[in-house]
């Protein structure tokens, strides 16, 4: 069997890895068109439970990842200098470089050497491949060239945000939130690494008007974020990766795959960063359309359909509450007219996902200081 992969992303080099461990014969190669090491952005954050969904088929991967990740078992929210501790929802995160040279590492154990440095064109060029998974993204080659039969859409979010790296260490998850005379700013950061954190910066549209980052270089715009956030960065400098200024595409297809062709990870759909869930997504999808494959007897024309109908209610439930989730942010700076408690109880309920009683057993102590506010 010859498969050809698209992107070596966390999606194409765990997909790479499953097919080759349980197939030694089959021809596989793996494409991405930057080097090895190169990576945007700085930590991936996991939500719940991390990597247990590897666990139990895949002990090897979860032995390699797991030591490696910085965990906390809260959230804290900081609006009107209050800090505000959700417990009990918890998180984990790894540096995004230091996940892929691992899924690199486990990929060379069967005997797999990615193409790294070579940029795929035309979809010709793997004419001779019995699948071709794309992997490769949200600017997907192959959804691109296959759109129509994708019935794929993109649209863009309103707010901007920049993704940073500190040297500052935050004990959780932090949301900080800051009302400025330019604007209104918030924070998403959490550590990575013992001495690395992510820092993300997102405003609003009128925000990112005010402050003139559409005119700003990046170091400029980096400048006035330490400024702002001077407090939680407690002395310490952002750190620029292409930390420029986008806005979050909410990519979505109705059909996942089209003849030989098939979309995984972000060139299937996005989530919203709010939730965490990306990275585990896209690994997910690696599993279901290997696992839909081995049961398929490698049959593309059976596995494939068998892939969409197994995985996209999950996707569907994900990606509907990452979707309130964005929502919420679109308008974190009405939200912050609350005082801080119901702010914080905004948030919490933001995805539509749980209620009072379900959070009050997750988080005990954020709900009984909920009810015994003022």
């Amino acid at each position: 069997m010859r498969i050809a992969i698209l992107g070596a992303g966390p999606a194409g080099l765990y997909l790479a890895y499953l097919l080759k461990r349980r197939r030694p014969a089959a021809e596989i190669t793996l494409i991405e068109q930057n080097p090895a090491n190169a990576t945007f952005g700085f930590g991936v954050v996991f939500s719940d439970r991390a990597l247990e969904f590897l666990k139990g088929d895949d002990p090897e991967t979860y032995a390699a990842i797991t030591p490696q990740m910085e965990k906390w078992n809260d959230i804290t929210l900081v609006h009107r200098n209050e800090r505000i501790a959700i417990d009990g929802i918890g998180f984990a995160a790894i540096g995004r470089l230091r996940l892929l040279q691992l899924l690199q590492e486990r990929l060379r154990s069967v005997g797999i050497t990615p193409q790294f440095e070579r940029t795929v064109r035309s979809l010709d060029e793997l004419e001779g491949a019995d699948l071709v998974v794309g992997a490769d993204g949200i600017n997907s080659l192959v959804r691109k060239t296959y759109a129509a039969a994708f019935k794929s859409t993109v649209t863009f979010l309103n707010n901007r945000f920049a993704w940073f790296g500190t040297g500052q260490s935050f004990d959780t998850l932090t949301q900080t939130f800051r009302h400025t005379p330019i604007g209104d700013f918030n924070a998403h950061h959490y550590r990575y690494a013992p001495n690395r954190s992510t820092f993300i910066v997102e405003v609003d549209e009128a925000t990112f008007a005010r402050a003139g980052f559409e005119k700003i270089d990046e170091g400029e715009a980096r400048a006035l974020c330490e400024k702002v956030f001077a407090d939680a960065l407690d002395g310490t400098h952002l750190i620029s990766n292409n930390s420029i200024w986008r806005r979050f595409p909410q990519v979505w297809n109705e059909r996942w795959y089209h003849g030989k062709y098939v979309l995984i990870g972000d060139a299937l759909r996005t989530a919203h960063f709010s939730i965490g869930s990306g990275t585990r997504l896209a690994m997910e999808d690696a599993i279901a359309l290997e696992r839909a494959l081995h049961e398929s007897g490698d049959d593309v024309a059976e596995a494939l359909p068998a892939f969409e109908k197994s995985r996209r209610p999950i996707v569907e439930k994900i990606v509907s509450g990452a979707s309130a989730s964005a929502a919420w942010y679109e308008h974190f700076a009405e939200h912050m007219e609350l005082a801080p408690m119901e702010f914080a109880m905004s948030y919490v309920m933001r995805s539509g996902r749980i209620d009072l009683d379900r959070l009050k057993a997750i988080s005990p102590d954020f709900v009984a200081r909920y009810r015994a506010r003022p």
